[in-house]
């Protein structure tokens, strides 16, 4: 019998995955645009959004797929997002020449209503709510 604990795709799971893959298309979408096309402009800032968009992917395909490897990756992948946008966000806000253009999470997330910015907290709470549970390993009668 599955254990029900080991699905993260339930209730508001699904809401919060779904937010991910959103951000994922866009982030992923918006630096492969700047890329392309302006990528001599601000090179970093386009090359943050990308890596932004990869971030949200595996965090999106982690948060979906069953198992401690993926719980971890989900982790690792959040806690990532995290610092990125606490790190970004500041350094947007105290030299805003390091980014003569927008990231997903300059200002915290600004452009994206601030979502980067309260999207890996709730993931770390939802985490933390569906993690799983050990096993006991010798039961005795």
């Amino acid at each position: 019998m599955a254990n029900n604990r080991s699905s993260r795709a339930v209730g508001v799971g699904r809401l919060l995955i779904a937010v991910y893959a959103i951000l994922a298309l866009a982030a992923t979408a918006r630096s492969f645009v700047q890329i392309v096309g302006k990528f001599e402009n601000a090179p970093i800032a386009y090359l943050l959004s990308g890596l932004a968009g990869v971030v949200y992917l595996l965090a999106t395909v982690a948060l979906l797929r069953q198992g401690n490897t993926w719980y971890r990756i989900a982790w690792i992948t959040i806690i990532f997002e995290l610092v990125g946008v606490v790190t970004v966000g500041t350094l947007s806000l105290v030299d805003p020449i390091l980014f003569p253009a927008d990231t997903v999470w300059s200002v915290y997330g600004r452009g994206y209503l601030f979502i980067p910015l309260v999207l890996p907290i709730l993931g770390m709470l939802w985490l933390y709510h569906r993690r799983p549970r050990a096993i006991p390993t010798d039961v005795s009668i």
